[in-house]
């Protein structure tokens, strides 16, 4: 069995993604009143109303509703909220010119506090968006040899009904043709979950690819391939799930210990898979059936022929 590290990847959370597009709109908006009306927001913030702090004010307007156009056609792009924080710093520059010349007033250090404020809210849509990101999608893959033939493995995976004979922890799974099917199993923390699963991608004897529908508790998708051994004697068998927890604000350590539990429910999984492809019964040792101390003594436990 091959082991990969469980690995991140994907788009930002739902709650920094609203956040961008907010800071996007924002942008906008502000760009809008630098521009048309650049007289009326310098007296607003208590500058000087010269040609050049007009002029200065209309060009980070433009800025401002470029930027915001940008955030909101690719929200999920973090080089985008960058350019927001270069113009954070941009604008505090020109505050601290303006209060250089003129000195400090109410309505310019209410400025200066207000754009500090919303460089904040900057900041966090780039860091933190950066660690939720770790949290919103997790990607585990495996890899193992079964000494059978690719027909003989891919009929035992496409075969949804009888899998939970051979997968711990599975409950049942209901055909419901069209590719589509119910499946109900226990959760890592004990609990019964049901979803609905429906195939986008069928290549019979090389590759099984479905996902959770809409709706699902259970959110993922995920691809099982298989591929003659290097020694031709076998199929290499390639299962790659990508899950999306639940609550990423919990923190990136909490799902990487879930994550490690899946990975390790996923590689015993294809290890009975092995046991009954290649023997015709799933190996339990003495201590997994008789609990407590007790005599060693062979189990009598049978597993599942196929």
């Amino acid at each position: 069995m091959q082991f990969e590290e469980v690995r991140n990847s994907g788009e930002p959370s739902r709650g920094i993604r609203l956040l961008r597009e907010g800071l996007g709109l924002f942008g906008i908006g502000l760009g809008i009143a630098e521009l048309v009306a650049p007289g009326a927001l310098a007296r607003l913030i208590g500058i000087r109303r010269d040609e050049r702090t007009l002029t200065t004010l209309r060009v980070m307007g433009a800025r401002e509703i470029a930027s915001g156009l940008a955030i909101l056609h690719r929200p999920e792009r973090r080089t985008r909220i960058w350019s927001r924080v270069v113009g954070d710093v941009l604008d505090l520059a020109f505050l601290g010119s303006a209060v250089r010349t003129r000195g400090s007033n109410d309505r310019l250090l209410a400025a200066t506090a207000a754009v500090v404020g919303v460089s904040a809210m900057d900041a966090l849509a780039v860091t933190d968006g950066s660690r939720r990101r770790e949290d919103e999608v997790r990607t585990i893959s495996k890899t193992i040899t079964i000494y059978r033939g690719a027909d003989d493995v891919y009929a035992i995976f496409r075969d949804f009904e009888r899998l939970p004979a051979y997968i711990q922890h599975l409950e049942s799974v209901r055909d419901l043709g069209g590719g589509r099917s119910v499946w109900r199993a226990r959760s890592l923390a004990g609990r019964k979950v049901e979803w609905e699963a429906e195939l986008i991608e069928e290549v019979p004897c090389r590759a099984i690819t479905w996902r959770s529908r809409e709706g699902s508790p259970n959110r993922h998708h995920g691809r099982v391939a298989f591929l003659t051994s290097p020694d031709g004697q076998g199929t290499e068998v390639h299962v790659e799930v990508e899950y999306y927890p639940h609550g990423g604000s919990i923190g990136a350590a909490v799902w990487k210990l879930i994550g490690e539990a899946l990975s390790s429910r996923i590689e015993g999984d294809l290890r009975r898979l092995k046991q009954v492809l290649e023997t015709g019964e799933i190996v339990r040792s003495d201590a997994s059936i008789h609990r407590g101390k007790h005599p060693a003594r062979p189990s009598v436990e049978r597993g599942v022929a196929t």
